[in-house]
């Protein structure tokens, strides 16, 4: 447990760690119910979801112990918030979108949209910001950079550009709200993840993780 959980501030990091994730789920249910585009890793998710009878949560889940899989060639280790990551947040956007209502009315569907993509921005700082080990899908994005020596940003532009091209033709949502996404939650999670950073211990602000549920924002 030890290796998992840093000595240091533990209240603080797991009360982090899972009010971040519960809320980074609140957030993806949110643009799910907008209806007006996804981030690249829940296209995906979303588009898996309308072939399979599992639940969009569900689907999350799956998908998260898959992508870690992938991290066993690249020698990723993963931490109490990695394992969380792929749990809670599909539990919580499940939970989330069972509570939310079906929303038809154009401005409750953009307030929905702008509300999900800043509180999955605030979300994505709380569970980083603990250090208690990144998404899956970050995780996966960091890897594949240090096996190969090729840049962050290419490397995480390939991968959710080629997750939002497969979510797309299986039917996953992709519209302005995807673009509002890609260009609004770097700036969102460079002012939230220095402010919540728990003794330094989160990665660098400078490069928002990729969407774990969620993100361009792991859990999920």
């Amino acid at each position: 447990m030890n290796s998992l959980l840093p000595s240091d501030h533990r209240p603080r990091r797991l009360a982090q760690l899972y009010v971040g994730l519960a809320l980074y789920g609140f957030s993806m249910a949110l643009m799910l119910r907008a209806d007006l585009g996804l981030d690249p890793w829940d296209a995906f998710h979303q588009g898996i979801a309308t072939h399979v009878p599992w639940s969009f949560g569900t689907v999350t889940i799956v998908v998260g112990a898959a992508v870690l899989l992938f991290w066993i060639p690249l020698r990723q280790r993963p931490g109490l918030g990695t394992l969380s990551n792929v749990v809670v947040i599909g539990l919580a956007v499940d939970a989330s979108l069972w509570l939310l209502p079906t929303m038809t009315w154009l401005p409750g569907r953009w307030t929905f949209l702008v509300a999900g993509i800043l509180l999955n921005g605030i979300a994505g700082g709380c569970y980083i910001g603990a250090g208690l080990g990144p998404g899956p899908r970050d995780g996966l994005m960091t890897g594949v950079v240090a096996k190969t020596g090729w840049s962050i940003r290419l490397v995480r532009t390939g991968l959710e550009l080629t997750v939002l091209a497969v979510g797309w033709l299986l039917g996953g949502t992709v519209g302005i709200g995807t673009v509002l996404y890609a260009v609004s939650i770097g700036p969102v999670v460079h002012v939230t993840l220095p402010l919540l950073t728990v003794g330094g211990a989160a990665t660098s602000a400078t490069e928002p993780p990729s969407s774990e549920g969620g993100g361009l924002p792991a859990a999920a």
